[in-house]
């Protein structure tokens, strides 16, 4: 019965996905997750109490595995301007993934304080991979400097997620090139 009951909260977590990737959060409902999963709507509120539940758990779940992707990156890079590129870089290359464009739908949403603080320590934790780098390339304000080049990669990720009129690889490249001339100062 366990076994039955956590694949059907993993169908129901892959179908959050699917609907926020889709048409952001507003395509995040009950009625599309039952419809979605073939469950019926009374037994999707078995899984998760509000749609904010459903976020919370997405974040939980999803938002590790990808800043793991991103550390991966980055410990495979030598000096601290191949990790600062590889954190660029990983970050646009997940741009397309059904995970990300998940998280950046629930990240551009309205929600609750407890699934926002949840977020904020995931995101947290890819800002901190960056100020060590920043720290060792020797930089005055890696904090800071960290915090700005994470929102030049928020732009760029939504300046591919718009289908701009640049290919990604051209948005990735200009974003590296702008940040690490940055950086060095």
């Amino acid at each position: 019965m366990a076994e039955h009951r956590t694949m059907q909260r993993g169908a129901l977590l892959d179908a959050a996905r699917s609907l926020l990737s889709e048409g952001g959060t507003e395509a995040l409902t009950f009625p599309a997750l039952a419809e979605r999963t073939g469950l019926a709507r009374s037994s999707v509120y078995e899984y998760f109490r509000s749609r904010a539940a459903v976020v919370e758990e997405l974040c939980a779940v999803d938002f590790p595995v990808w800043a793991a992707e991103v550390e991966n990156a980055m410990a495979r890079a030598g000096t601290p301007e191949e990790k600062i590129e590889a954190y660029v870089r990983r970050q646009l290359d997940l741009v397309g993934d059904r995970r990300h464009r998940a998280v950046v739908a629930i990240s551009a949403s309205e929600l609750d304080a407890g699934a926002r603080e949840k977020i904020r320590a995931a995101h947290g934790g890819l800002i901190a991979m960056i100020v060590e780098a920043l720290s060792d390339l020797g930089h005055a304000q890696p904090r800071l400097a960290a915090m700005l080049l994470q929102g030049s990669v928020d732009a760029a990720v939504r300046r591919i997620e718009l289908g701009a009129a640049e290919e990604p690889g051209v948005v990735a490249d200009t974003a590296v090139a702008m940040i690490l001339r940055g950086v060095r100062g």
